[in-house]
């Protein structure tokens, strides 16, 4: 069983930046494919970024092309999710989600672990 923790939001003006961290337990980055979602208010959970385990080219959603980038630190088995150039509408609950093994995926339900979120707010 894995468990990941969010940290990292928070308010800020547009055209600023954040970096989200998911913390991955049992030291497991190694085997895991991590993904970032979000979900704005009245909206479906969405696709943002996602690593795989096995070093392939991470993949983004096309709105965020250029000014996100997921990473990751295997000493400290975290992932992070830099944001910059932040707007208005990047405004949501982020969530970092997990799957053993598996390829990057844009399908929530190809992941099995889940955090608990954290909210990130772009005023303009």
């Amino acid at each position: 069983q894995l468990q990941l923790v969010e940290s990292g939001g928070g308010l800020v003006q547009a055209g600023g930046s954040l970096r989200l961290s998911c913390a991955v337990s049992r030291r497991a980055l190694s085997t895991v494919t991590v993904a970032w979602f979000r979900q704005a208010p009245g909206k479906e959970r969405e696709f943002v970024a996602a690593i795989s385990w096995n070093r392939v080219t991470p993949d983004y959603v096309d709105s965020v092309k250029g000014r996100f980038a997921i990473s990751r630190e295997y000493a400290k088995n975290t992932v992070y999710l830099q944001m910059n150039n932040l707007k208005p509408d990047d405004t949501a609950i982020y969530y970092c989600a997990a799957d053993q093994y598996g390829p990057t995926s844009r399908q929530r339900d190809r992941y099995e672990y889940w955090g608990q979120g954290t909210q990130v707010t772009v005023s303009s």
